[in-house]
């Protein structure tokens, strides 16, 4: 067998939407560019509004936080690169700063996702044991929360970009994407990728389903008990809180399910667009649901700006 001439990939371009006209693309960097400030500026606005506000130091408000911190931290590192991706298609980017990508942006995603299920597991107990709520969701337990979440999501992004930047990586060095994502990539990589493909298929499954499965499950009994509140003011209060952390679940859990557990194919543009509901779109909704939705948050906001509470 003769030997193939193949040269090492020490570089990446992405594909992004450069089937776009220049046109196109810089209506697109405007709207990204927009969106992506309101996401810094509304996550900056919530994490100022609980931090300033003693009635909004909860367990339900102390997961927002943190889960505001993650979503900045999640756009910064794929916004910032596909806006300029659109100005400049055939800009490079290392294998270094790919991985450096890949890494953040799982760890992040992944801390999202659990922190959506510790979310569900607080409103569970704040509905379903109202008289132990305070004992069942203690400082410990939503610490022990977090940094459970912090942790799968860290060692997660530890094993995948282990795994695909083992691969080698020859003559192609186009990724059909507007970021550096695990299936991607492995569609450049000159080796058999089976394997890789069934142990990323498994995680995706660990981490879009079982949580997805879990809150679901917590659900049945919250609305059952919601259902049974004599007071028609408490049941629209109780759907309220549940109702902002369901719009975002299904949101985030929907769209990135559609990418990550469906068979094996190209990145296509539809995908890319797929996409950009869970990179873009998803952090600047949480805060939005969050504040237009919850009575506790405006309240605060509008004391904050030296005004007089809704009443």
């Amino acid at each position: 067998m003769p030997r193939l001439n193949l040269t090492a990939v020490t570089e990446f371009t992405f594909e992004g939407f450069s089937v776009f006209g220049w046109q196109h693309r810089l209506i697109l960097f405007a709207v990204f560019l927009v969106l992506y400030l309101l996401t810094l500026a509304s996550n900056a606005i919530i994490l100022t509004v609980i931090r300033l506000n003693r009635q909004l130091h909860t367990p339900m408000y102390f997961f927002l936080s943190v889960l505001s911190i993650s979503e900045t931290c999640y756009t910064v590192a794929i916004i910032p690169r596909m806006l300029s991706s659109l100005l400049s298609p055939q800009r490079a980017i290392s294998i270094p700063h790919c991985a450096t990508q890949l890494f953040f942006y799982l760890a992040f995603g992944i801390n999202n996702c659990f922190l959506l299920t510790a979310m569900g597991y607080d409103r569970y107990a704040a509905i379903c044991n109202p008289l132990r709520y305070s004992v069942v969701m203690g400082k410990r337990t939503c610490l022990q929360l977090v940094s459970g979440s912090w942790s799968i999501g860290l060692s997660t992004a530890i094993i995948q970009v282990s795994s695909v930047f083992s691969l080698p990586f020859c003559d192609a060095n186009v990724i059909s994407h507007f970021f550096c994502d695990v299936r991607p990539l492995m569609q450049l990589a000159c080796a058999d990728t089976t394997i890789k493909e069934l142990v990323t298929l498994l995680i995706s499954l660990c981490v879009l389903v079982l949580p997805m499965v879990l809150i679901f499950i917590s659900y049945v009994p919250i609305v059952s008990t919601i259902l049974k509140i004599p007071s028609a003011q408490g049941r629209k209060k109780a759907f309220a809180t549940c109702a902002s952390h369901l719009t975002v679940v299904v949101v985030h859990y929907g769209c990135a399910s559609v990418i990550y557990l469906k068979p094996k194919s190209h990145n296509s543009l539809k995908d890319r667009l797929i996409s950009v509901t869970y990179t873009v779109i998803t952090p600047l909704l949480n805060p939005v649901v969050y504040s237009l939705r919850n009575k506790e948050v405006k309240d605060a906001l509008l004391r904050a700006l030296g005004k007089n509470p809704l009443s």
